[in-house]
């Protein structure tokens, strides 16, 4: 089992990841835009580009790590961790957006992701809390962010859908 940033040597993970995942949905969580990226190796280099204030492509963004989870050489989760929250992050998206694969769920592999994102925010970002958002009818990830010590804030409305947002503080 491995954790870490994604690297270029992940390519065809990477794709197999996206494939596995727009089967079952049209969307993937915490990948930083890997959906509508049609180059794996240029959607890695602006993830590692999101690193850093200054090295971001798309302004509008905030700086971001973006890890795998792999498991027997198959990627079973993406996690995305922003380093700072604009209104929209603010309001809706968080600190944390994450995927599992739909043939690795119920095995905890959402939490173990979300707990290494939580200890590399606390101990290299220097973040005292950490807001994590899901959709109010996503109740496995609501059992994740609760899992993690969430505790949810209130609820917003976001377009044709509610959002619950909850706080996840370092020393709780």
């Amino acid at each position: 089992m491995e954790f870490r940033e994604i690297e270029y040597s992940d390519i065809e993970l990477i794709l197999k990841y996206k494939n596995h995942i727009l089967k079952y949905s049209d969307h993937i969580h915490g990948a930083a835009g890997l959906k509508d990226s049609d180059n794996i190796e240029n959607w890695i280099k602006e993830v590692k580009l999101a690193t850093k204030k200054e090295t971001l492509l798309n302004k509008d963004f905030v700086p971001a790590n973006t890890f795998v989870l792999i498991i027997e050489n198959k990627i079973v989760g993406i996690i995305n961790l922003r380093h700072e929250l604009n209104d929209y992050l603010f309001n809706f998206g968080g600190h944390i957006g994450y995927s599992v694969r739909h043939d690795e769920r119920r095995k905890g592999y959402a939490k173990l992701m979300m707990k290494k994102c939580l200890e590399f925010s606390f101990d290299n970002l220097k973040l005292d809390k950490i807001l994590v958002t899901c959709d109010s009818e996503n109740i496995a990830s609501e059992k994740t962010i609760l899992a993690s010590g969430g505790i949810l804030e209130n609820i917003v409305n976001e377009g044709d859908k509610l959002t619950k947002r909850h706080w996840i503080y370092k020393n709780k």
